[in-house]
């Protein structure tokens, strides 16, 4: 590890791994991997962005691997390059950039934290534009933008749902989990949903298809009987 020398700042280089600690229980890590699972496949053709969860954001310049890191549960940054091999977010080796939208998974030993201390650091030092928090057991789901650097509640439409500029999308609760709706407040299926829905279909043109070829049969059966030849 070296240490780079500017006028009045030290900026420490060299890996930083990420130190954060797992997730409280699966049903947190569920829906993080929902979050993210599910953005990958609806930019799937974009190249700009990184998303992750769980993963340490170093941003003091004066860092020491001890302090001033936060790991929030998920995180996007746009306009920086798709690489999934950061081992962690260390904001001055990626020109300066902190994340655009911030979502944290409440639990009963973080929602204290979530609510106050992170929150005041994600709006006066990363200044992210975006804060969300979302409670997989009590459902309890808040968003803020952050509006002349303080953060202002965003105001759920009639379906309860929370618009997101950063995502040019919607999020909202549909059963016991926070999902991505599209700008007509839709639900956006999950690459899974999407992959057994496209495998019905096709399973269901299977079937007609064969019924099709049984009907056909059978016509051709009744026409021989009476002496017609159906290939006439």
């Amino acid at each position: 590890m070296t240490i780079t020398t500017h006028p009045e700042i030290v900026f420490t280089t060299g890996d930083f791994w990420s130190d954060e600690p797992p997730l409280e229980t699966n049903l947190h890590l569920q829906q993080i991997l929902l979050l993210i699972q599910g953005l990958k496949w609806l930019w799937r053709d974009r190249r700009d962005y990184f998303i992750s969860g769980n993963l340490t954001n170093y941003y003091s310049p004066n860092q020491k691997k001890s302090e001033y890191f936060r790991g929030p549960d998920f995180f996007l940054v746009l306009g920086t390059t798709l690489n999934w091999s950061r081992k962690s977010w260390v904001v001055w080796q990626e020109e300066g950039q902190y994340p655009k939208l911030i979502i944290e998974s409440l639990s009963e030993t973080t929602a204290k934290v979530d609510r106050e201390e992170k929150k005041q650091i994600y709006q006066d030092v990363f200044r992210t534009p975006e804060y969300f928090w979302f409670d997989p057991e009590s459902l309890e789901f808040q968003g803020f933008v952050l509006v002349n650097g303080k953060y202002q509640e965003i105001t759920p439409t009639e379906k309860g749902l929370l618009k997101s500029e950063q995502l040019e999308l919607y999020l909202g609760i549909d059963g016991q989990e926070l999902r991505y709706f599209d700008l007509e407040q839709e639900l956006i299926p999950t690459p899974e949903e999407v992959a057994l829905s496209e495998e019905k279909n096709a399973r269901r043109e299977r079937e007609n298809a064969q019924r099709e070829r049984e009907r056909s049969a059978k016509l051709a059966a009744k026409l021989k009987a009476l002496g017609i030849d159906p290939d006439e």
